[in-house]
């Protein structure tokens, strides 16, 4: 995999340095050498690369003032000679921070970072709600504030603190969308949030004040769930 990337540096010599061990690592691609901020920022918006070889005190504007006034920042590796800046960079989640003079070993460490960074794929976002469609609105409701979950003919009734939201929906549909970690089927008729279930009491569980039956089919499972 190639890696295309940019050096912003205003230091002649330091600039030579980068040059040379980019150009010993095969997969990196220097596209383009910048002496200051306001430089790169054209070349960015017309040459888009994937990480920036940033030195952070630059004439005009600082590498890192620089790199967080960037909309869509490819990532960086700040190089500096003042390691008191190390803190500040990793706030902007910088790749590495080579402090000057680095030798090609030191580099090549940043690169093997970056090789992990860029295989690695992005975090899923993390939803905490369901979408449910009723009354020809589109409700937004949260995870934590869904008590249970009861059939009801063709519909299912989403039992909130202070409404119950009638849905046109299977009980496996309502479950495929609820996070298996937060929800319970107890019954056939029937999931629970674990969070809001109150007691157990035989085969019936309380759940927001309301007996729940708890099916012999799902009876074991739901222990489990709850013991663990």
């Amino acid at each position: 995999m190639k890696i295309t990337c940019m050096i912003v540096e205003d230091e002649p010599a330091s600039q030579e340095i980068l040059k040379h061990y980019i150009a010993d690592v095969p997969d990196l691609v220097l596209t383009s050498i910048c002496n200051h901020a306001l430089d790169a920022n054209k070349v960015l918006a017309s040459e888009p690369v994937q990480v920036i070889f940033l030195d952070v005190n630059m004439p005009k504007l600082s590498g890192i003032n620089f790199y967080k006034s960037l909309q869509r920042p490819p990532l960086v590796i700040f190089t500096t000679a003042y390691p008191e800046y190390a803190i500040e960079g990793f706030e902007v989640d910088a790749v590495d921070y080579l402090v000057k003079p680095f030798p090609f070993e030191r580099f090549l460490r940043a690169v093997n970072k970056l090789h992990d960074k860029l295989q690695t794929p992005p975090a899923p976002l993390s939803v905490n709600y369901i979408l449910l469609n009723a009354d020809k609105k589109l409700y937004k409701v949260k995870h934590t504030d869904i008590r249970f979950v009861e059939a009801f003919g063709d519909y299912v009734k989403v039992h909130l603190p202070d409404q119950v939201i009638i849905v046109h929906e299977t009980m496996q549909g309502i479950q495929q969308q609820l996070p298996g970690d937060l929800f319970a089927r107890v019954h056939k008729s029937f999931i629970i949030a674990l969070d809001h279930f109150q007691y157990i009491d035989g085969n019936t569980v309380i759940v927001a004040s309301r007996s729940i039956p708890i099916g012999q089919t799902y009876k074991n499972e739901f222990l489990k769930r709850i013991q663990n």
